[in-house]
């Protein structure tokens, strides 16, 4: 019997992956990657099981891309793909109930990963769409409009695939930031263990692109859209206090 369960983290690059992960980190009975020789601790660099090469996990590409959207039945739904993860991330890791994963990518692996390890639960990290296309730029040359397109297409994708999901919770970035003490008691909850204080040194980064980019009224209009999941939920905009969430959003 495997002693341990995994949570696995993802979210489009720069939606606040890393600051959950160390969040659910803290948590007792729960271990995380610390000082591994590979970016931001990702776990999906300290494997062979699915190839990750250049090619795989490009900010604004691998999240629409079908290739790397892995589900139940997939050509990595295998046993041996399963030994392969626990046998190259159990290094990593201390004894412990939990062991929490985090990488980007794994936005697009959640029902792979739930097939190779049944008893696993995932955190889907969002974003204001503005924020993270504006934060993204430094590393990708697109225009802001595509990157948000990008953003508002990764995440249907997202919704459609949380219907598959025994186990998962939605953490918005903006939620996170304005009370890290009740985020971080849902992710406890979520995980059925006691929470902690949470970190004093948490703040607002959005603040730092305000104004930089802007939904065009029909991308408002996707973003505040609930569909039922809360992916983004009424406050599309108003998250950032750039401006009044669009009269769709009254309805969630």
């Amino acid at each position: 019997m495997t002693p341990h369960r995994y949570i696995f983290v993802g979210g489009l690059h720069r939606s606040g992956t890393s600051l959950v992960a160390r969040l659910i980190g803290d948590l007792p009975g729960v271990s995380a990657i610390n000082a591994a020789p590979v970016p931001e601790n990702e776990g999906v660099y300290l494997q062979g099981a699915i190839p990750h090469t250049a090619r795989h996990g490009v900010p604004m590409h691998f999240a629409t891309d079908p290739a790397q959207h892995h589900i139940e039945g997939s050509h990595f739904d295998r046993l041996e793909t399963q030994m392969r993860l626990e046998r190259d991330w159990a290094p990593y890791f201390n004894d412990a109930p939990w062991r929490v994963e985090k990488s980007p990518v794994n936005l697009t692996r959640m029902r792979l990963y739930q097939q190779l390890f049944p008893l696993s639960q995932f955190v889907v990290v969002t974003r204001h769409p503005e924020a993270v296309a504006a934060a993204t730029s430094k590393w990708v040359d697109m225009a802001p409009a595509a990157m948000m397109d990008h953003w508002l297409d990764a995440y249907d994708i997202v919704r459609r695939d949380l219907d598959y999901l025994h186990a998962v919770i939605t953490i918005r970035y903006e939620d996170l930031v304005a009370d890290p003490t009740a985020a971080l008691a849902r992710l406890a909850a979520f995980l059925d263990v006691d929470t902690v204080p949470a970190p004093s040194d948490i703040r607002d980064g959005n603040q730092d692109y305000a104004g930089t980019t802007t939904l065009s009224p029909a991308q408002a209009e996707r973003a505040a859209a609930c569909g039922g999941v809360g992916i983004w939920c009424g406050t599309a905009g108003s998250a950032l206090g750039w401006r009044d969430p669009p009269p769709s959003a009254a309805h969630c």
